[in-house]
């Protein structure tokens, strides 16, 4: 098998494993396809935590009739097959025991109790294997986990709604209606993406949000509180039992301690909805990932509270959604547009 055709099926890999987004946390998103010369005769995806791998729902769709097929096909795969046992067996006992005979990695998997054991695995057994196909993309796919897993901390999302003349409040501070309905459901899109949403605990007191999916159809993220030395209510909507809620106070508010909290409590990614003073923290210490502003065009707010102020980041992706425009930034240019 020719290697020019690895990426047509590694993209579809690509395009199966981001189904399981917001589901599939703490694990990475993953999809597979089988192939039997030039016909893919299997594929599936990682749907839902703790349920089968995408390995497994790939062989499990192959066909009656197309069951002896497998052992003369290839398997792609947009991350190292699991190694360890965990919430299912291993994934690369499977493919041995299917006699697989080759397989192309889009990726190593940096999982402590993965890192190349997978893959080590099907080489012992003598299973053709080549990795490395789209390898860019791959990891981009699952930046959080890797993310987390190389850096120690969660993925790091600044989220803000600003007006034309960069003001995210009235004159004073005072909350205003920026963004348009349409952006408000995409945020809360993203919120059901995340294992976590943070604010400050002066922006629980003015606005008193949910912090919660309820304009999407999602799980709702671990809510966390920048407290400080700012007491607060426990009428606080922030408090229902919609979603668990961590407060930090004093000094363990710092961006280090709140961050290493969230490492060891497995939470991968952090959406960071405000204010403009806990997003410029994270600004100034570079503990950010990506960013995503939304600016409401027809809206102009004279003597309106400033956005916050940012450099050294590179758009990758714009997005329309009413009066708005939606652009999320990267800190690198090496970014690819995979939303």
């Amino acid at each position: 098998m020719s290697l020019e055709i690895h990426p047509e099926y590694m993209h579809r890999c690509i395009e199966l494993a981001m189904k399981g987004a917001g589901t599939v946390a703490p694990n990475p998103m993953v999809g597979a396809v089988l192939v039997h010369g030039d016909r893919i005769i299997g594929e599936g995806y990682h749907r839902q935590y703790g349920q089968a791998h995408a390995e497994v729902e790939c062989l499990a769709a192959v066909r009656p009739e197309d069951q002896h097929l497998i052992s003369g096909s290839t398997l792609y795969v947009s991350l190292e097959p699991c190694a360890h046992f965990g919430k299912t067996p291993p994934c690369a006992d499977l493919i041995v025991r299917q006699h697989i005979p080759r397989v192309v990695v889009g990726c190593r998997d940096p999982f402590p109790q993965v890192d190349g054991r997978g893959i080590e695995k099907l080489q012992l057994a003598g299973i053709e294997t080549i990795v490395g196909i789209l390898e860019r993309e791959c990891r981009q796919l699952n930046r959080r986990f890797f993310t987390f897993h190389e850096q120690r901390r969660p993925y790091i999302i600044l989220k803000w709604a600003e007006s034309a003349n960069r003001a995210i409040a009235g004159a004073g501070g005072e909350p205003v209606k920026i963004s348009h309905p349409l952006s408000d459901r995409l945020v809360h899109r993203w919120r059901s993406e995340e294992a976590a949403i943070a604010v400050g605990a002066k922006t629980v007191l003015k606005d008193n949000p949910s912090l919660t999916t309820r304009f999407w159809p999602g799980r709702n993220p671990v809510r966390v509180i920048f407290g400080g030395n700012t007491a607060l209510p426990t009428s606080a909507r922030i408090f229902s039992e919609e979603a668990r809620t961590i407060v930090f106070r004093g000094s363990e508010s710092s961006l280090d301690h709140v961050l290493s909290v969230l490492w060891q409590e497995n939470l991968q990614s952090l959406l960071v909805e405000g204010g403009t003073l806990l997003h410029e923290a994270f600004l100034t210490a570079g503990l950010w990932d990506e960013l995503r502003i939304i600016t409401n065009e027809r809206l102009v707010l004279q003597d309106g509270y400033p956005a916050p102020r940012w450099q050294g980041a590179y758009p990758f992706l714009e997005q329309r959604a009413g009066t708005d425009r939606i652009v999320y930034y990267h800190g690198t240019e090496d970014i690819l547009p995979l939303y």
